[in-house]
């Protein structure tokens, strides 16, 4: 079977990069500090991954091609065609939760999020959705501020939560 061309090029190109990325970290000092290992470490670990992968990939790409690789029509992997109204939708939730997080809150704004989402993924059970956005962003601001210490604004439900204990 004949090697892909492709599959050369990025097998190449990994383990390219791997090989400059390891001339690059033997021009880092080695002398640890306090834990006694050196700032060029990582980039040593991250070198030697680098050209290991490189290798292996140039030699899966050499002997029989790339194993379970992706197909190359996109019906073959499942891709369907762009929907501008799920787009529109997702991109009206990213703006509005932006414009709403300080004022409305985190809760809140992540409710809109999770409603204009769903919609975008065809959903039209707008009670529901926002029920559920609600329940996930009150579960992940309680997280983030009671198990975190990271304050998010709690916005227009910041009497109730300060009644709740909150």
């Amino acid at each position: 079977m004949k090697a892909k061309p492709a599959e050369l090029v990025l097998s190449l190109a990994v383990l390219s990069l791997g090989i400059a990325v390891a001339i690059g970290t033997a021009g880092l000092s080695g002398a640890g500090g306090y834990a006694r290992i050196g700032p060029n470490v990582a980039p040593a670990v991250i070198a030697g991954g680098l050209v290991l992968l490189g290798l292996w990939l140039l030699y899966e790409a050499v002997f029989g091609g790339w194993r379970n690789a992706v197909p190359d029509s996109p019906e073959a992997r499942g891709e369907h065609d762009f929907s501008p109204s799920a787009f529109i939708w997702v991109s009206i939730g990213l703006i509005t939760q932006m414009l709403l997080i300080h004022r409305a809150g985190f809760v809140l704004a992540q409710a809109n999020l999770f409603t204009c989402v769903a919609r975008g993924f065809g959903s039209r059970r707008y009670p529901r959705d926002f029920a559920i956005g609600l329940a996930l962003g009150l579960a992940v601001f309680l997280f983030f501020v009671k198990f975190l210490n990271v304050n998010l604004p709690p916005g227009w439900l910041a009497p109730i939560m300060r009644g709740a204990g909150i």
